[in-house]
């Protein structure tokens, strides 16, 4: 049985879909009743939108907090995900599976140290096990991976990725095969996600660089089946290929639950030969819709042997990797185990096969998040070496499809999929390449309390790149200093946190330097556990004659909910702020009504009511001289225009 990870990947990766039929009648349910059944029948993405209404109130139900909680951690949304597993862990009869979500959770989202601590208290409460040690090991390993990164520099495909999933990439000649959730157009939808289902893409692919251009979807009658298509892998000439695809008939494996008879749409793997022009379908010899799937297809470049995944019985765990081999007659053999070395208890799937390598992702070793990219070297059933490809190849989220393009003594370049953050969607598709030269540049810095310079020790320091993407996290030593390896010509960010602080960023711009260089720099910490305590939200800015909270204020709104997250006994006033243009009655009901939009946009992200009072002050508490008739600059009246945090009870 897979676990709660691995069934939301079943449903976007391994691409099992889901029908239900209730089994007894219904009245015109109410608001509740209709969120429990989209719940029951998997139906998250429904059931989040109801349930988000439930617990907008001042004493929402904990179990309308524990069903999107679980909701978000379904869909991935890992951050409203930790919001609201964090309010739920505050009831006093802590459930079993709420605090292995919440520290799975904290996982994914990076917070490794907190993760630990959560599994910690995990094991001493409901017993340590193999899943609670290895959960640990990981975090621990991650930590030290994220310090001291490999030499892969990891891009996003920005030109093919989109708000939906990307993933799976297989190159062929001039170009590269995709998944992806088409866009536009009325198409049917996977009732877990919401989202279209998916379909093989095509994609230019230049020599140069590897970038991706110009995506399209594939028109051949293979791409039109009734639930998910894809992945494809094929052979040299191109004249064959191997595609998974969601069985679309009759003969499905059956389940019951909560009430409900399922029709379990398990994988299949189809061959498609090119003949006389036109494509001929063929049947794997050992599908088995009715008992188990069987997909995600790497063949050999002798095509001799062909790898996939399955959840087939006689294997180590939930999903293995298995493989055949092509017979002198030209059929496949049975289905043997890849050992295990490849295999463990968890999961392994999407395999890939680079010269004496195989690589593939798994749950069920020591890794970073999910699912993490390992590799070992052998063939069939005879591996050793396995490794895991660490940070950045790997992240907190489902790192999978590693497919490798160039690889010399000098010089490694590929592609990955990955939910990594940062992303232009769900799943990406990422390009990675590994240079053998040594980085020049390097970045100190100090993380101090703004209140008094003093150190801020074990403080989270995380380095971005210019879309987001996490390329490093460490800790401060108890001087407060911290260090990154950086590259050149490229802008980074840094975020850092601490208990009792309210976060720090900065920013460093490019820089192409003529020698090895040392960048120095210091964030400043706002301390939070003093009552009467106020700061000013950097960076809140609202449309003029508007109270809308734009994309910009998210971001740093999201940071609060973040500090407020952190420290659940922090009470807070959000007040707002105009300058003294305008009439005076004006600019306080559009302060009042900005600050309770700030204070709506908190609840949103899991942030009780109770912790939060949202109070407009117009342009009574002016901090300059810009009082009605004073000529000022725009600078001198931008700094009255704020959104300002005081601190009520911590």
């Amino acid at each position: 049985m897979m676990n709660t990870k691995i069934s939301h990947l079943v449903t976007c990766m391994l691409l099992i879909a889901f029908s239900g039929i209730q089994l007894h009648a219904q009245e015109q349910p109410n608001l509740r009743k209709r969120a429990t059944q989209f719940f029951n029948k998997y139906e998250y993405a429904h059931a989040v939108e109801l349930y988000e209404r439930l617990v907008d109130v001042k004493k929402p139900s904990f179990s309308d907090m524990e069903k999107l909680a679980e909701c978000y951690y379904k869909l991935q949304a890992y951050d409203l995900a930790e919001n609201w597993y964090t309010r739920v862990l505050e009831d006093k009869k802590l459930k079993q599976v709420n605090l292995w979500n919440y520290a799975d959770v904290l996982k994914q989202n990076g917070k490794y140290k907190e993760a630990k601590q959560q599994y910690t208290r995990y094991a001493n409460k409901f017993g340590s096990s193999a899943r609670t040690t290895l959960a640990m090991e990981g975090a621990d390993s991650a930590m030290r991976w994220m310090a001291k990164p490999t030499a892969h520099v990891v891009r996003n495909e920005r030109y093919i990725n989109t708000g939906l999933s990307e993933f799976a990439l297989f190159p062929i000649k001039g170009g590269a095969l995709y998944v992806g959730e088409p866009q536009v157009g009325d198409v049917k939808r996977d009732a877990t996600t919401g989202q279209s289902f998916m379909r093989i893409f095509r994609a230019d692919r230049t020599t140069s660089d590897g970038k991706l251009t110009n995506a399209a979807q594939l028109t051949e009658d293979f791409n039109q089946s009734e639930y998910h298509v894809g992945p494809v892998v094929c052979n040299a000439a191109e004249d064959v290929f191997y595609l998974t695809r969601t069985y679309s008939g009759e003969k499905t494996e059956r389940n019951r639950s909560n009430g409900y008879r399922f029709h379990k749409h398990n994988l299949e793997l189809k061959i498609y030969k090119k003949i006389a022009g036109s494509w001929v379908e063929m049947n794997f010899p050992y599908n088995n819709v009715k008992a188990y799937s069987l997909g995600h297809a790497a063949l050999t470049a002798d095509g001799e042997t062909l790898y996939y995944a399955s959840d087939m019985p006689g294997g180590y765990g939930g999903v293995d990797i298995w493989y055949s081999v092509l017979g002198a007659d030209g059929v496949w053999g049975k289905p043997q185990n890849a050992g295990s070395m490849i295999n463990s208890a968890g999961d392994e799937v999407f395999p890939t096969v680079h010269g004496d390598y195989l690589y593939y992702s798994s749950n069920g070793f020591v890794g970073m998040g999910g699912l993490d990219i390992f590799r070992a070297k052998g063939q069939r059933s005879s591996f050793s070496e396995r490794e895991n490809m660490r940070f950045p190849v790997n992240s907190a989220s489902d790192d999978f499809a590693f497919a490798l393009v160039k690889d010399t003594q000098r010089e490694t370049a590929g592609y990955l999929s990955s939910n990594r953050k940062s992303g232009a969607g769900a799943d990406d598709i990422y390009a990675f390449e590994q240079h053998s030269a040594e980085v020049k540049m390097k970045h100190e810095g100090w993380v101090y309390s703004k209140k008094d310079n003093s150190a801020v020790t074990s403080a989270s320091v995380t380095l971005f790149d210019e879309n987001g993407q996490m390329i490093g996290r460490t800790q401060t030593d108890p001087k407060g200093a911290f260090s990154f390896r950086l590259e050149e010509n490229k802008t980074y960010s840094i975020v850092a946190e601490g208990m009792g602080f309210h976060m720090d960023s900065l920013f460093i711009k490019k820089t192409i330097p003529e020698q090895d260089t040392v960048l120095r720099t210091v964030l400043h910490l706002q301390p939070i556990s003093r009552v009467g305590e106020k700061f000013v939200l950097e960076n809140i800015f609202y449309d003029f004659n508007d109270f809308t909270i734009r994309a910009d204020a998210a971001i740093v709104l999201n940071q609060l909910a973040r500090t407020m997250r952190d420290n659940p006994s922090l009470v807070i006033e959000l007040s707002s702020h105009t300058d003294s243009r305008g009439a005076e009655l004006y600019n306080l009901k559009l302060s009042e009504r900005r600050a309770h939009a700030a204070v709506d946009y908190l609840v949103s992200r899991g942030i009780a009511r109770d912790r939060l009072i949202g109070k407009g002050y117009g342009e009574s508490r002016l901090v300059n001289r810009c009082a009605d008739g004073v000529v000022c600059s725009d600078d001198e009246h931008q700094e009255n225009r704020r959104t300002e945090v005081e601190i009520l009870a911590f």
